[in-house]
């Protein structure tokens, strides 16, 4: 634990806001070091349009199916807007320290326990932390999934909740940029000449945002909206962004077909043009077959130590673990220390939850 408390601090001193990829490279390189353990080999993946990713695996993984852990090293605070490790008697503070240095803390210290006991080298288990996650992985999804083919099931740290509640499910989440272009023109002299983008695509807005399903299984919100020139002039352009989530993977298939279905038809009826960008970002985590075996495997390491145990509801933010369910692995998550105001400058975890949060982990690699 000493060790832990010396990492939580020097990582989350060094700032890995997702679009500085030096910052985020430095924090690779503090990983790498800090997981320079007996028994484990070290893989490095070149960022894409990111930071580097960093991975390790036992020398058993790739025998038999495993355990992948799963964390990302990057935070939402670019360089200086949010500095400073603080600790209370009860708290530490800092950015990153939930979301989520303190949950690559806990993998550390586990593994390294584990090193110790020369037991780590036999179990089959991979560690990889991405440096994009806060935006979707969009490229650490491919070191992820390379790695993820060899596993069993996944366990990811990212931030526990207040009750230690185990999260199972989560929405799939989904971006959309839609542009529509007309024909500019005077407002007052050629008003009839012109084709007006703004009203083409808040018929489309309208009639988007209808989508939501009254369940909420999937939602539409259209987020930010702009275009035009001057109010007296037909606007040419207009765009607006559209945030999605949903519950269910084949959902966002018929929502993206709908969504085309409602651009050509309004192309059609305004003459406008639409191009619409993006897409479905990250399938849902759902339940599949081997999820609730797996809930109750680790609920039992952690109640074993005294924390909860109980199923989250569903969350409506994605991570890693959507990832995995995408592949056919039984993941869960929020399995970090417990904390609250991720994404804020009032980030903070609890104490008293790492220690046992190691061992829960300990007990669940040994006992898999």
């Amino acid at each position: 634990m000493p060790e832990l408390w010396q990492l939580v601090e020097s990582w989350v001193a060094q700032s890995s806001y997702t679009a500085d990829h030096a910052d985020c490279d430095a924090m690779a390189d503090a990983l790498t070091a800090a997981f320079a353990l007996p028994g484990l080999t070290p893989h490095r993946t070149p960022g894409d349009g990111a930071g580097d990713h960093v991975a390790f695996t036992t020398a058993a993984w790739g025998t038999r199916p495993g355990v992948i852990l799963v964390g990302h090293h990057d935070t939402v605070f670019p360089r200086g807007s949010f500095v400073g490790f603080r600790r209370d008697a009860e708290r530490v503070y800092g950015p990153g320290v939930l979301d989520m240095k303190g949950g690559l803390a806990v993998v550390r210290t586990a593994l390294a326990a584990l090193a110790d006991t020369g037991a780590l080298a036999a179990l089959p288990v991979a560690v990889i932390s991405v440096s994009d996650e806060e935006t979707g992985s969009v490229d650490g999804s491919r070191p992820l999934a390379a790695l993820a083919r060899g596993a069993a099931c996944g366990l990811v740290f990212e931030a526990g909740r207040l009750t230690d509640a185990i999260v199972t499910r989560r929405k799939g989440t989904g971006k959309l940029t839609v542009t529509a272009r007309g024909r500019a023109a005077h407002a007052g002299n050629n008003l009839a000449d012109g084709i007006n983008a703004i009203w083409a695509l808040a018929r489309f807005v309208d009639a988007a945002q209808r989508m939501t399903a009254p369940d909420g299984a999937v939602t539409v919100n259209v987020g930010k909206l702009s275009g035009g020139t001057s109010a007296n002039t037909v606007p040419a352009e207009a765009r607006c962004e559209i945030d999605i989530r949903l519950v269910r993977g084949p959902d966002g298939d018929r929502l993206l077909g709908e969504l085309d279905h409602l651009a050509r038809a309004l192309a059609a009826e305004t003459g406008a043009t639409f191009t619409i960008d993006g897409g479905i970002r990250r399938a849902p985590l759902e339940h599949l077959p081997g999820t609730p075996a797996l809930l109750a495997r680790y609920a039992a390491a952690a109640r074993a130590e005294g924390l909860g145990g109980d199923e989250a509801p569903l969350m409506g933010g994605g991570s890693d673990a959507n990832t995995l369910a995408a592949l056919g692995i039984p993941a869960i998550d929020g399995l970090g220390p417990r904390g609250k105001g991720f994404h804020t400058p009032e980030e903070y975890a609890e104490i008293a939850t790492f220690e046992p949060r190691v061992l829960a982990l300990v007990r669940f690699l040994l006992e898999a």
